[in-house]
This record gives structure tokens, C-alpha cells and sequence, in this order.
């Protein structure tokens, strides 16, 4: 039986936990040593470190400071692994915590964070979802069970002092070009709710300045949110620190390609199993600039799938060229209109683009002016048919209560 190195109690605060941290720093302690060969078990916070409850208001999404995100379990140093070596990362097995058997889906509002599809959601709501063995199902989206891809949305190593740097000027550098963008275009690095870990005094507060906040995915992994990373995947990340460093957190019962909704998929406490080994020199041996990974050989077996076309024309008829962001938005906004024609508000259909195992392509980038994305909806989720006949859709009469708004928005 693999021992759980890392335990965490969801009574207690991440912040009274030295085994977290919220920021990226070369300078963060390990929490715990392993050797290479070992498997062992991580606990894990949910992404908020609890703030988000099992209730009927999206006040508390409404209200959180995202600034103190994400709250992740580690690092776990790993004896003989130095910089320019590959980690090898098998995930074992990943599960939600016994005494919290439910996850939550999030709009943020546009002032507080944003989304994929702000300008069209943009206020605070939330879904909450349970889960049963294999499944799920939500009191707020009726209609619909799945079962679960379950995954770290979040897992890297710690970045040396100089990638760090890198990170910070970059990033600083998108946000000057429009300091009062909202939402922002980047998050810099802020000290007053940064969580170090074991670090303590004056290097402790320096590290908080400097440290790298954890929302996006950067080159040593990150926050990829990669949905067929799950339970049988082996990956392999770039090492930049003597140790490795390797972090997780962010843990999702369920969630379609590119996390939509922002806090777009099923998120959840939980733990990990896992198994670590090195590749000397795998960076160079290999030209590894950013993670690879083998997938999950155990996936939700759905193969029947409406899909979606979007091509890079916003929704005011405004051109782009070959845009294949704008192109996936489209994709979503038609499948989002589809649904409401069941009987889903758009708030209900947009929570199932993103938490179920929706598969999103890129389709065309060569023809120009417009690149053409994809979004594949499985149809075998749902209670009804939803696919398209010579009666028409057959709307539900659905009895379970919508998706809730903060309270001062209702």
C-alpha cells in the first residue's frame, strides 16, 4: 500500500498547511523527498482551498480573490534528478477525498477573473455536481450524467531563477500594454496572499514578490488543464531545480477540451497516487522545451458526437484572419444555442460544454481568411435525444432548479 505522504484536512485552512503553496519560486522548499522507482499519495485542496461550498448562490464565486490561487501539494523532491533531466510521472490513480464527494463548476464574473465566453456570461454563477462511483450529475443541469475523466488540472516542476525571471518579464511586459484591461491579460506577481510553503522571514517575504502566479500553463507544465491526462498517463516534464520540485493540484472529476468556463471543469479535493523516475539528460537527448505526455488508457467510452462548426468571424461579423481562438469560441456559442432549444437555459448549456468530455479540434488553419475549430458534443450524455429530426427538438420540461446567480444579480 502506497503511503500518503502529503496529507491535507479540508477543515483547515491551505495557508496552516506548510506542504502548499499558491506562487511558483526556484526558492520554495521541498516538502518531502522520494526516490526514483517510489509511488506514493498526494492529498489535495480543491483549486480555491475550500472557499467555493455546497450550496444554492454563486455569491462565494462572485466573491473570492483569485489572487490567492491555486493551493498545490508539494514540491516533492526526487533524489538524483538535476536540472536538464526529464521527471517521469506515472499517475497511478486519482480520486476525490471520501468526506467531500462533490465538485463545483464556476462562471466568473467578467470583473473578477472572466472567461472563455465572458462577454456573454458575465456574472457570477456556479453548478454544483455529485459524484457517484464512475459518475455524475447536477442538481442545477438536469438532464445529463457522465462519467468522469478524471484529472490534475494542475501538476509541473519548480522553475530555476532564470526561467522565473523570464516568466515575470514577459508576462509584466503583456500587461503594460493594457494596464486597466478587464479582465486583465496577465496576472503578475503579488506578495500579500502569497502562500511559500515552509519558507519563513525575510527570504520567505522576498520569494512572496517575486514568485510567479499559478494561473497559466508555462513551459515546465503548470496549469494546462489537459483532460486526457488522467488516471494510466506517464509524463514526462522538463527539471530546471536539483530535485525536480513537482507540484500538483487543481484536481477535475470531469471537463471538456479547453476548460471553457474558466472554472470550467468539475472541480473537487482529492488525492493522488503516483510513481516517479528520471531520464539523465532526457531535456537535450530529447529537445523537450515543454511537457509530453503518453494519455490515459482508460477513457469514457462515448462515440456518438453532434459537432459544431465555428470559423473565425465573431459575433458582430467582424473578420479575423485564421483565428482559431475566435474560431472555437464560435464553435461553442453554436452548440450553446442548440441546447437552449431542448429546454436548457444558455447558463445550463454552457456548464455542459464545460465539464463534460467534449472534444475540441482544430480543423483548418490554411484556408484563408477563416481557420475553421470544431466542437464534438457526445450525445450518449444525455437522458433525451438531442439530435436533430424531422419533428423538431423535443423540449424538456426539466423540474430541478436552474444554475444560481450571486444574489445581487437576481
Amino acid at each position: 500500500m502506497a503511503e500518503t505522504l502529503i496529507k491535507v484536512d479540508l477543515n483547515q485552512s491551505p495557508y496552516d498547511n506548510e506542504n502548499i503553496h499558491n506562487r511558483w519560486h526556484s526558492d520554495i522548499p521541498m516538502a518531502t523527498w522520494v526516490n526514483p522507482g517510489e509511488d506514493f499519495i498526494l492529498e489535495t485542496y480543491d483549486w480555491t482551498g475550500g472557499f467555493i461550498k455546497n450550496n444554492d448562490s454563486a455569491d462565494d464565486v462572485r466573491d473570492i480573490d483569485l489572487s490567492i490561487v491555486h493551493f498545490l501539494t508539494g514540491p516533492v523532491g526526487v533524489h538524483g534528478a538535476e536540472p536538464g533531466d526529464l521527471l517521469v510521472v506515472e499517475l497511478l490513480d486519482i480520486g476525490a477525498k471520501d468526506e467531500s464527494m462533490w465538485g463545483f463548476n464556476g462562471f466568473f464574473s467578467k470583473k473578477n477573473g472572466g472567461g472563455f465566453l465572458t462577454e456573454h456570461f458575465p456574472e457570477a454563477q456556479k453548478s454544483i455536481w455529485d459524484i457517484n462511483g464512475l459518475f455524475t450529475s447536477s442538481r442545477h443541469v438536469p438532464g445529463v450524467r457522465y462519467a468522469g475523466l478524471i484529472h490534475p488540472g494542475l501538476i509541473g516542476c519548480l522553475p530555476d531563477p532564470k526561467l522565473l525571471a523570464e516568466w515575470n518579464k514577459r508576462e509584466t511586459g503583456l500587461i503594460a500594454t493594457e494596464p486597466d484591461r478587464v479582465p486583465p491579460l496577465a496576472n503578475a506577481p503579488f506578495a500579500p496572499t502569497a502562500h511559500m510553503g515552509k519558507m519563513k522571514g525575510a527570504a520567505r517575504d522576498k520569494a512572496a514578490a517575486e514568485g510567479a502566479r499559478t494561473v497559466p500553463p508555462r513551459e515546465h507544465g503548470g496549469n494546462c488543464d489537459i483532460k486526457d491526462l488522467s488516471r494510466g498517463s506517464k509524463i514526462f516534464f522538463p527539471v530546471y531545480v536539483k530535485g525536480a520540485g513537482l507540484s500538483v493540484g487543481d484536481l477535475h472529476f470531469s471537463q471538456g477540451d479547453g476548460e471553457i468556463t474558466f472554472c470550467g471543469a468539475i472541480e473537487m479535493a482529492g488525492w493522488v497516487h503516483m510513481k516517479v523516475s528520471v531520464l539523465k539528460g532526457g531535456m537535450a537527448t530529447y529537445g523537450i522545451k515543454n511537457p509530453i505526455f503518453k494519455p490515459s488508457p482508460i477513457t469514457p467510452h462515448y462515440n456518438d458526437y453532434l459537432i459544431f462548426e465555428g470559423i473565425s468571424v465573431d459575433e458582430q461579423g467582424k473578420q479575423y484572419y485564421l483565428d482559431v481562438n475566435v474560431a472555437y469560441r464560435q464553435a461553442c456559442l453554436n452548440a450553446i444555442e442548440y441546447m437552449t432549444k431542448f429546454g436548457y437555459s444558455r447558463a445550463q448549456a454552457y456548464s455542459i460544454l464545460g465539464t463534460a468530455p467534449v472534444q475540441g479540434h482544430i480543423s483548418g488553419v490554411v484556408d484563408i481568411p477563416n481557420s475553421c475549430a470544431t466542437l464534438w458534443l457526445p450525445t450518449q450524455i444525455f437522458d433525451f435525444d438531442i439530435n436533430p429530426n424531422a419533428a423538431g427538438p423535443a423540449v424538456q420540461k426539466f423540474k430541478s432548479m436552474g444554475i444560481p446567480l450571486s444574489h445581487d444579480l437576481k
